[in-house]
């Protein structure tokens, strides 16, 4: 009798759900994407086993490296459920370096992780290309990746998403916050609609309203407004802390408004948001009014309008509003950082 290791002599990767050739087409059809990203210091393209990276020390007196990974979370199954892969890679690629942002680095290079069950190439092609143009976006380079074709830990049509991307600060720059004090500005910039957050609550919503993604919202449709993807702030920032003029940055992300902002405030002060100071985007009326959410729910798990916060000298604070608004930015002045009592909430919300 022929032992089970003679009787599968010719099994190859492909018959256990690996495709090599797909692999190997997918990296030839993103490399022009790929290439679109380049910018000064890329010194490999794809295909080695590390990507490489030269730093201008000659334009830093202290250079701090300052990483960050992140994923899109459940969005992925939105997207997925919708067939849209185009944009979920620009999510991707703006948690991570909005995040990096916050510290006053410039993103500099971003490497992605591709895991799924069965490869198509179409999709995934659709994918990277996403990250490219949020690399475009963010002025970084996309140097290297991952594409993990792995059945039985994946389903033939799921797949995941993570990135990784490393920037540059002066440590003259370092925006850490420690100057904020009582009296400082607190200045809104808008988001996209919910941005890559609080999407199992969304996706809660969407299922016990039973309405359907195709339905008008405002001037778009639900799926599309809940499909937008993140903004990523880089540009729009960067001068304004080269300039020195920002003395605390916040990623609105997972805790919304709630809990993002006092991560960047020193002990013992905190805020005062007034919430007539924005209009809330149609999506999020949507959220609230179908899902019966509680506005103390909004503020803690969705960015509700504001992607990302400026805290600003209040002397500066017109000047700072001025030059965002000639870029086209809109702001919104939210309110102030406050002294705060024992036993008094750090976030205090008012309507004026």
């Amino acid at each position: 009798m022929k032992s089970k290791t003679e009787n599968t002599a010719g099994l190859s990767y492909l018959d256990a759900g690996v495709d090599i050739d797909a692999g190997n087409e997918l990296v030839e059809r993103i490399k022009p994407a790929v290439k679109s990203t380049n910018r000064s210091g890329v010194m490999t393209g794809l295909g080695g086993f590390g990507g490489l990276f030269q730093l201008d020390t000659d334009r830093y007196r202290e250079p701090l490296l300052v990483s960050g990974t992140d994923g899109v979370g459940t969005k992925l199954l939105l997207a997925r459920q919708l067939g849209r892969h185009d944009t979920i890679g620009i999510d991707l690629v703006a948690m991570c370096v909005n995040d990096i942002l916050t510290c006053g680095a410039e993103p500099l290079f971003f490497l992605d992780y591709y895991a799924t069950g069965k490869l198509k190439i179409d999709d995934a092609q659709a994918v990277i290309e996403g990250i490219a143009e949020g690399c475009r976006q963010a002025g970084c380079a996309l140097i290297g990746g991952e594409t993990a074709e792995m059945p039985g830990m994946y389903g033939q049509d799921e797949y995941d998403l993570a990135g990784f991307t490393v920037g540059v600060v002066d440590r003259p720059r370092l925006i850490s916050g420690d100057g904020i004090k009582a009296g400082h500005v607190v200045l809104g910039l808008e988001s996209s609609g919910p941005h890559s957050n609080g999407y199992s609550l969304i996706r809660k919503v969407l299922e016990q309203s039973g309405d359907s993604p195709d339905m008008p919202l405002g001037e778009s449709t639900l799926g599309e407004a809940l499909l937008a993807p993140t903004r990523i702030y880089v540009k729009t920032l960067l001068p304004l802390i080269e300039n020195q003029q920002v003395d605390g940055l916040a990623h609105i992300t997972g805790g919304g408004i709630s809990e993002n902002i006092v991560r960047v405030i020193p002990a013992g002060l905190g805020l005062e948001i007034d919430l007539s100071s924005w209009q809330l985007p149609a999506v999020f009326n949507w959220l609230q009014s179908r899902g019966g959410i509680q506005e103390k729910e909004m503020l803690r798990t969705f960015n509700c309008g504001i992607g990302m916060v400026v805290l600003v000298d209040e002397k500066s604070a017109s000047d700072i509003r001025r030059a965002l608004n000639a870029t086209g930015e809109p702001v919104h002045q939210l309110g102030r950082v406050v002294s705060q009592r024992d036993g008094e909430p750090r976030v205090s919300y008012i309507r004026s």
